[in-house]
């Protein structure tokens, strides 16, 4: 809701200075219709934020997120599992998201190892409505990007598989 004032806000103020300039050739007018935009942006990026921001923007969480797993165990990469995984991956995942820095529809996933835990990971894979209803970082994920990640009825192996992929 609060959103959806700011966001009125912000549109009357910049309409309201549109239609308030002398002229178009006035630079003071044209100075001051950029500060009210940039105004409203830092007061709606306030609003925007979240709890745990720092982990959406690619600082380190300690959640497991919202699903059965609870307790994965680590040992070291496996090279067979994680083909098996990039397989997966290239079938299921990629229209959306690259293992790069990069953005397509979901965010890229450079270094997602390091930023949360392998439980959680899993559980975004196998349970990414629920995490993005109720986890901090899945509801930061989905404010930002925009879209609701859809389950792609992978099992709970293939789940395994792409992470060992991504740990590779």
């Amino acid at each position: 809701m609060k959103k959806i004032c700011l966001t009125l806000v912000g549109i009357y103020m910049m309409m309201l200075h549109a239609f308030s300039q002398v002229s178009s050739k006035d630079t003071s007018a044209y100075k001051s219709k950029k500060l009210a935009f940039d105004e409203v942006n830092i007061v709606s990026g306030y609003y925007n934020q979240t709890a745990d921001k720092s982990a959406v923007m690619g600082g380190r969480t300690d959640s497991k997120g919202i699903g059965k797993f609870t307790d994965v165990k680590l040992g070291p990469i496996d090279d067979a599992m994680a083909a098996k995984g990039q397989a997966v991956f290239t079938a299921k995942c990629s229209a959306c998201h690259k293992v790069t820095d990069q953005k397509v529809v979901g965010p890229g996933l450079l270094g997602v190892t390091k930023r949360r835990t392998p439980e959680w990971i899993m559980n975004q894979i196998t349970n990414p409505v629920e995490m993005e209803a109720k986890d901090p970082v899945g509801k930061a994920l989905l404010e930002k990007h925009l879209t609701q990640m859809t389950f792609q009825d992978v099992t709970d192996e293939q789940t395994r598989q792409i992470l060992e992929y991504f740990r590779k």
